[in-house]
């Protein structure tokens, strides 16, 4: 009679392993076989780790195998098991692997297909169809969109963490390092007797540094030392962590009426403020989108206050970027004067306090929140609900998914979207000169990785698709790039997402920047957080006292009661501090280690992406060597491959 031997890993995750009975059958091309207990005699059969192998004798020759029948039956009480994959040797000698990487829970089965990637197209088998369209069908019931508040991106029907389905929750100690990054951070940063004084101010700057930690060398300690300085505070434009909403002045906008008198004492090239514009050397940063909204009120005890300032910033001949004129609101007017560096010193610093604080409020709902947190949901969504596990781009973006919708659904927000290509959306804001603005290292370091991601896409592609109309006949593929524009994207031709995919480099496109949005972008925009943010006045997440509407009057006394009270500034640095730590099992760009893909030639575009990846790591640590704010926000080795925190 036929004998198989069977393969079967169990994850290593906490509680991956099951001590319920664990049934196969083999379905093949001539038959099935019976369902068979995979158990040995005095032996404890999948554990957590563990990679167990069992023979399986059938009566009759069963053909080419095409499924594999999984079925957990409870032993005592019910227990969760997480399979990685299976491997069938046949009675030829042939090795066949079915990756799995799933929970399967309660008195539940999982039917697997072989690890080749397959098109619709490619399945001539109306039993493989037919588990094709099951899978979708079961998917597309436990992935629901919800729509979250009217106009926003639609997100995963999901109340809590524990609603979502099994496959894309936290692992438990993925979900306790989220619990307990909090309370590390009050134990690490030694700032606990601090946590509950509210409405207590600082005396002073120098007294913020009870709660800030001093670690030789880092940032942190340089914004602290200098973030009075406008080259300090023009720099963050660029490398801080909102790297994005600089833009090229082209023209001076009439809502802020500065002049070449105001601002003359800052030109150094002899040439008035219009002129100036147009040899491209002013910059602006407008807050607009902060203008109307209401403060939070989550402290009946405390006043909280927003601006929506407007900053204009230049280009000196030493190539850095320094401001000359701030506009706290929108409107201009006698009680909304023009900021400058000539203002007396106290005048100065609170209006660069407020464009800090609006920064920070952008960075953290837009930037940080929106652009890739809620973004990447959408994508994930989009993917269990259209693609089945056997396409190859299911294959090729669920690591780049993994706990996002978890984390997601843990911190909901409120928001609207923005898509943009890197390359394109930073030649919009008239950045993309490297001669010109020579130290946007977020630009220069963005598009490596950018092109590395492309490179790596566009061979996947290549692999699966021979021509532009096999792309357009993917039903399924079409179904996915579908659901993320009428559904996550609300059906909005401003979002820039498009509505089908009609070409193999669009294609390509496509994925670069799901992956870039999921990877880079969020590792850009995240992990400086406790870097840049730290130092409670360079970015205050709160501001007690409104904007001041008149020059001459601000003391340092105000600043320090403008600025959050102790506790809240306590909170905050737990919080950038727990947002800014990697996970202890991080997976870092280019890292596969779940194979759901089995073919070489894609096993060996992933050799080469991650070798061009390390060349890129290469390349930004020689360019850091010596000095004083290294950027390495977007370093491969520093870019987990999904947003998971």
């Amino acid at each position: 009679m036929p004998s198989y031997t069977v393969t079967v890993a169990t994850g290593s995750q906490w509680f991956a392993g099951t001590d319920d009975y664990i049934y196969l059958s083999l379905i093949g091309s001539a038959g099935c076989s019976e369902k068979h207990l995979l158990d040995k005699a005095f032996y404890n059969d999948f554990e957590r780790g563990a990679v167990d192998s069992y023979d399986v004798t059938v009566d009759e020759e069963l053909g080419e195998i095409q499924l594999v029948k999984i079925e957990k039956r409870k032993y005592w009480l019910h227990d969760d098991w997480y399979l990685k994959y299976i491997t069938l040797k046949t009675p030829h000698g042939d090795y066949i692997e079915f990756p799995c990487y799933r929970w399967i829970t309660g008195e539940g089965e999982i039917v697997l297909r072989d690890g080749r990637a397959k098109l619709a197209r490619d399945d001539q088998i109306h039993l493989l169809k037919q588990h094709r369209r099951k899978e979708l069908e079961a998917r597309q019931k436990q992935y629901r969109w919800m729509e979250w508040n009217p106009g926003f991106p639609l997100s995963i029907d999901a109340k809590c963490h524990k609603d979502l389905p099994r496959d894309i929750q936290f692992d438990s100690e993925k979900g306790v390092d989220f619990v307990l990054n909090y309370s590390k951070a009050m134990e690490n940063l030694f700032i606990n007797r601090f946590m509950h004084m509210f409405q207590s101010s600082w005396n002073d700057f120098a007294d913020f540094e009870k709660i800030f930690v001093k670690i030789s060398n880092t940032i942190s300690e340089r914004v602290k030392n200098h973030w009075q300085e406008d080259l300090m505070f023009g720099y963050q434009f660029l490398n801080g962590c909102n790297p994005v909403l600089i833009k090229r002045c082209t023209e001076l906008p009439q809502k802020l009426p500065v002049t070449t008198e105001m601002v003359e004492c800052s030109l150094e090239r002899n040439l008035s403020l219009e002129q100036e514009v147009q040899e491209g050397n002013i910059f602006i940063v407008d807050y607009e989108l902060l203008d109307g909204i209401d403060a939070n009120k989550t402290d009946p005890c405390t006043h909280q206050f927003l601006a929506a300032p407007i900053c204009l910033l230049y280009k000196n001949l030493a190539n850095k970027i320094v401001p000359i004129a701030i506009q706290l609101n929108q409107a201009p007017g006698e009680k909304n004067p023009i900021f400058l560096p000539s203002d007396a010193k106290y005048d100065w610093l609170l209006a660069k306090i407020w464009v800090r604080s609006s920064d920070f409020h952008v960075h953290q709902t837009i930037t940080h929140l929106l652009r890739t947190h809620l973004v990447s949901e959408v994508f994930g969504i989009a993917m269990y609900r259209q693609l089945p596990a056997v396409h190859p781009i299911f294959k090729l973006l669920v690591a780049h998914v993994r706990f996002t919708i978890a984390i997601n659904t843990k911190a909901r927000e409120q928001l609207i979207c923005e898509y943009g290509l890197f390359d394109k959306a930073i030649k919009a804001r008239g950045m993309d000169s490297t001669e010109d603005i020579p130290y946007y290292f977020y630009r220069d370091d963005g598009l490596l990785v950018w092109e590395a991601i492309q490179s790596f896409t566009s061979e996947v592609v290549g692999i699966y698709y021979e021509d532009d109309q096999v792309v357009v006949e993917d039903q399924e593929l079409q179904d996915f790039v579908r659901d993320v524009y009428v559904y996550g994207m609300r059906g909005r031709k401003a979002s820039g997402f498009p509505k089908s995919i009609k070409s193999r480099e669009k294609l390509s496109e496509y994925l670069t920047v799901v992956i870039f949005t999921a990877s880079a972008q969020h590792a850009a925009v995240n992990f400086g957080q406790y870097d840049w943010c730290s130092w409670i006045p360079n970015a205050p997440p709160t501001m007690r006292a409104p904007p001041p509407t008149a020059k001459g009057v601000v003391t340092i006394e105000q600043i320090v009661d403008t600025l959050p009270d102790r506790g809240r500034s306590c909170w905050h640095l737990g919080a950038v501090w727990a947002l800014s730590q990697f996970q202890e099992n991080e997976l870092f760009l280019g890292m596969y280690p779940e194979e759901h893909f089995i073919e070489k030639p894609v096993k060996e575009a992933m050799i080469r992406f991650r070798k061009n990846l390390e060349a890129i790591v290469s390349v930004i640590a020689e360019r850091n060597k010596n000095k004083k704010l290294p950027y390495y926000y977007l370093s491969p080795d520093r870019i987990p491959n999904s947003v998971a925190i």
